[in-house]
């Protein structure tokens, strides 16, 4: 092809693309801004410098150890590269963008949410909560919606958030009396 060995080829394409797969994997924040591509989750840039390397890789492998035919090469190849890409679409790159999206939070998210006491909220004073997400643990100043101590260990529940701080309750499952007397509002 073009003169050249289909090994050569096969070895040219994989040093580019290999060069330009991480190349993208440190640029690919900018590089979608300048070029503002559509987001087509089988035509991103990371499949197809993926499909490039995968295929011209098996395809080098195939020429240089294997006495096939060029043309069964290129089919393996392409088979190969297109089963890897797929495995790592699905089990990579899906994953890796709806977590993305999962990671945020904003403070009205927080209110309902049950928090352990992790400094003890003393009456008209401030203690410290600490809430698990998904994401990871999340420590807030707290502070008592009755003006009661709350110990170090009980379980609360996040009322409302007014400037960074937890307006909590104890938490009882049992104990509806807040909700009669409009407390959680």
């Amino acid at each position: 092809m073009f003169g050249y060995p289909l090994e050569t080829v096969y070895l040219a394409v994989l040093a580019v693309s290999g060069g330009l797969t991480l190349l993208y994997i440190f640029l690919s924040d900018i590089i979608d801004g300048v070029f503002d591509m559509p987001d087509h989750p089988w035509f991103s840039p990371q499949l197809i410098l993926s499909f490039l390397t995968v295929g011209s890789a098996s395809g080098y492998l195939f020429e240089r150890y294997t006495g096939l035919s060029s043309l069964l090469i290129g089919l393996c190849s392409a088979g190969i590269a297109i089963i890897v890409v797929s495995l790592l679409h699905f089990f990579v790159f899906v994953p890796l963008r709806s977590a993305e999206t999962s990671l945020n939070y904003s403070e009205t998210d927080l209110e309902g949410s049950l928090a352990k006491v992790v400094v003890t909220v003393p009456p008209n004073g401030f203690g410290e909560i600490l809430l698990q997400r998904k994401s990871g643990a999340v420590s807030k100043p707290a502070k008592s919606i009755g003006n009661e101590e709350i110990a170090s260990g009980a379980e609360v529940i996040i009322v409302k958030m007014e400037n960074g701080v937890a307006i909590v309750a104890k938490h009882d499952p049992y104990d509806i009396s807040l909700l009669h007397k409009g407390g959680y509002a």
